[in-house]
């Protein structure tokens, strides 16, 4: 497993578990280079000075936030001494049952794992969720931010989601939805859909869904790597010839897959 991205401690009541938090997640696409057209040189990001147009290095780059028309310069002990607690601690603010957190504010996932000297603790917590079904809500400060946690069991592990916060979710009032729209549906269309949907009902399994389009392309990678011509897939659109809904549906249930 890669480094650790954070390592303090998880507060649960007076019990404190050290821990450190590894990435969960890894990121499947491929590693596309942007090169000029025209000889296939790299194109590289510099860190340019506005004023001057010549390069910073990275020990001259400070952080610093607009203030009344003024930049006011951020350090390393500036972010630590608004909050030094929550840079090495996660506190456990409460427990919640795990189904009431709605998933649009789930964000990232990390692993948990425990220091030695921590090891009892953790496997305590982790089989106190287990057996309550409970969830805990915590905040703590990664890299300048401070974010809003849900540790939650899984498995033999721990897991911490980063949660969004709730000003971080826009508004859907601004959606121009279709008013009154739900009355027109008539009967026999509703038990048409719901027909549709039963006949594509299957149990979820997420190892069935694999990042095709990325296999398709490496696919084509190789091919012009070995001088071949790329084949190219014909969409498959399947069209009815009625506009209404209900003739729709029924096609639908004719063409779709059933579930086994």
């Amino acid at each position: 497993m890669k480094r650790a991205i954070w390592s303090g401690t998880i507060g649960f009541g007076l019990v404190n578990i050290p821990v450190k938090l590894y990435s969960a997640v890894q990121d499947s696409r491929l590693d596309l280079d942007m090169l000029d057209k025209r000889d296939h040189a790299h194109i590289k990001f510099h860190r340019v000075n506005e004023g001057t147009g010549k390069e910073v290095p990275w020990d001259r780059i400070v952080k610093g936030f607009l203030y009344n028309d003024e930049y006011i310069i951020l350090d390393d002990e500036d972010f630590q001494a608004a909050s030094p607690e929550k840079t090495k601690i996660i506190s456990i603010e409460s427990f919640v049952e795990e189904t009431e957190i709605d998933d649009i504010y789930f964000e990232t996932p990390y692993f948990i794992e425990p220091e030695k000297s921590g090891a009892k603790a953790y496997a305590l917590l982790l089989k106190t969720l287990q057996h309550t079904g409970k969830a805990g809500i915590g905040r703590f400060v990664l890299r300048t931010s401070e974010h809003l946690v849900v540790i939650r069991p899984r498995d033999n592990y721990l897991l911490l989601h980063q949660l969004r916060f709730q000003e971080e979710i826009r508004s859907a009032d601004e959606l121009a939805l279709p008013a009154g729209t739900t009355s027109k549906i008539q009967k026999k269309e509703l038990d048409m859909a719901v027909k549709l949907v039963e006949s594509y009902t299957t149990e979820f399994d997420i190892s069935q869904f694999k990042d095709e389009y990325h296999a398709e392309l490496l696919k084509i990678i190789k091919q012009k790597a070995s001088g071949k011509k790329r084949t190219v897939k014909k969409m498959k659109v399947v069209h009815t010839k009625s506009t209404d809904l209900f003739s729709q549906l029924k096609a639908s249930l004719g063409n779709g897959k059933r579930a086994s």
